[in-house]
């Protein structure tokens, strides 16, 4: 499983990129075949005071590709929502390649 994170808009400190790197590697006991884990961490609003974290995360497995975009006020909450939103995605994909 190939791990891509990047950041828009900021340097992400060491802390939250173990974070990121610790929960994605959770999704193998989700889906044997991942090939491929796209995380893009984003700050919008930069122009105002208030600033929300964006997290999208893109899965791809063979002949298919799970994609979850989620804003809080903070990249961990963010994250967590969109890592539990991935995970349903892969769990009904399987439920039907399974019908």
């Amino acid at each position: 499983m190939n791990v891509n994170i990047q950041t828009v808009r900021f340097d992400a400190d060491s802390k939250l990129i173990s974070f990121v790197e610790k929960k994605i590697g959770k999704l193998s006991q989700f889906h044997d075949s991942i090939t491929s884990v796209d995380v893009y961490l984003k700050l919008d609003n930069v122009v105002h005071a208030i600033k929300d974290k964006i997290v999208e995360i893109k899965v791809n497995i063979p002949r298919h590709e799970f994609f979850v975009k989620h804003s809080c006020k903070s990249f961990e909450e963010s994250f967590e929502e969109a890592m539990d939103a991935v995970i349903t995605q892969i769990k009904r994909r399987k439920e039907k390649m399974a019908a």
